[in-house]
């Protein structure tokens, strides 16, 4: 069966040295690292689209912009898609942050209630917490599913399955360092997607 991605890079990205998103982004580590939300989501983003397009799999770029579109033409842009085509499956990516250093760990999100997304979510995270056993999973087990529910707007507002997925903490020093490889991050996302046109392919 046909697979359409579409890939969302959450936030702005850099113009000519300048952040486009205010706040999203890591302290200064003593290394003098500092990591940018959105622009480490596009790195990641524009790296499983590459993937994608070797292994001839259809995906979108949602945001090739480099500002930082607003959440309603997002999904504009994605429900646009979803009309034509009705194989799409939205996965935005996003690093989290928190007041507490202490907070760590990746969190896979879909909107509130049972939808086709929680499925799609338990396949992503079960091959993201395969492939980076060492990093932490939050869950909430209470729906029977691995996968957080949130009424974040690119999850109730897009008419196609969608998944939001926080790989880590860039508050938390170790989560961090683990963002900064982000060939890993890459690798274990697209597992998962690899993992969902087989899926598709056995129906």
């Amino acid at each position: 069966m046909p697979l359409n991605i579409i890939l969302e890079n959450g936030h702005g990205g850099m113009i000519k040295g300048v952040y486009q998103t205010a706040g999203k982004r890591s302290p200064v580590w003593p290394d003098g690292r500092q990591l940018f939300e959105g622009v480490f989501n596009r790195n990641i983003v524009n790296k499983l689209h590459k993937l994608c397009e070797f292994h001839a799999i259809d995906s979108t770029i949602l945001v090739p912009e480099q500002t930082d579109i607003s959440l309603a033409e997002r999904c504009k842009r994605a429900n646009k898609i979803y009309s034509t085509r009705k194989d799409s499956i939205l996965i935005s990516i996003h690093a989290d942050a928190f007041n507490l250093e202490s907070a760590n760990g990746h969190t896979f999100f879909t909107s509130p209630g049972q939808t086709k997304s929680d499925k799609i979510a338990e396949t992503l995270q079960r091959e993201y917490a395969n492939s980076l056993p060492e990093i932490r999973q939050r869950v909430d087990m209470r729906d029977g599913d691995h996968d957080k529910e949130a009424n974040f707007y690119m999850l109730t507002q897009t008419n196609c399955p969608a998944v939001l997925i926080e790989t880590g903490f860039m508050t938390n020093k170790s989560d961090c360092e683990f963002l900064f490889e982000e060939d890993r991050i890459v690798e274990a996302l697209f597992n998962g997607i690899l993992a969902l046109r087989d899926e598709l392919n056995k129906n």
